[in-house]
């Protein structure tokens, strides 16, 4: 079989919205694969709210709370560098005064909020599938948006064991 007339590119439909800040327990992973290490950055937070600090508060995450934005740095090539930084909302009971994670490698930061554009796609997201669709939305985007180049972040919503109607997210951070 030949395809003789290519398909038309499909349109990526994006949204611009409000993200908002707080406090945010972050760990940095460097030196291994974005898939690897966006897991072990997960896993660490997971620790941290499941009672692994100072107070042995177990923050639980709220339904529909399940969201580790991963900060990532593309490459030249677009491919991502072995460096992520993994975000988890602090629980909104323990905002004002955060248990001190045990886990040296967790900080606790204060983050504006901010204005992302964002895509969503399903499935098990992997690094190429980010990378796939940070390319997308920056050509959906076109020249005329202002957003930051230099990083963007990966966003998984569902636990590992939600098979269906999973949903990812990749954001561009506007200027």
């Amino acid at each position: 079989w030949q395809l003789l007339h290519p398909l038309p590119q499909e349109q990526l439909s994006y949204e611009e919205r409000m993200c908002e800040g707080g406090r945010f327990a972050v760990v940095e992973v460097a030196g291994k694969p974005f898939d690897e290490a966006s897991k072990e950055g997960v896993l660490k937070l997971l620790k941290y709210v499941g009672g692994t600090n100072d107070k042995g508060e177990r923050g639980s995450l709220p339904r529909g709370d399940w969201n580790f934005p991963m900060a990532a740095c593309p490459a030249e090539d677009g491919s991502l560098q072995q460096k992520v930084k993994v975000y988890l909302r602090i629980p909104s009971q323990f905002q004002d005064n955060p248990p001190c994670p045990s886990d040296e490698s967790i900080k606790i930061e204060e983050r504006q909020r901010m204005t992302v554009y964002s895509t969503q796609f399903g499935g098990y997201a992997k690094e190429v599938d980010y990378v796939n669709y940070a390319a997308k939305l920056k050509s959906a985007l076109g020249s005329e948006a202002t957003y930051h180049k230099d990083f963007y972040f990966c966003n998984g919503y569902d636990p590992p064991m939600k098979p269906y109607g999973r949903r990812n997210e990749v954001w561009f951070v506007k200027e």
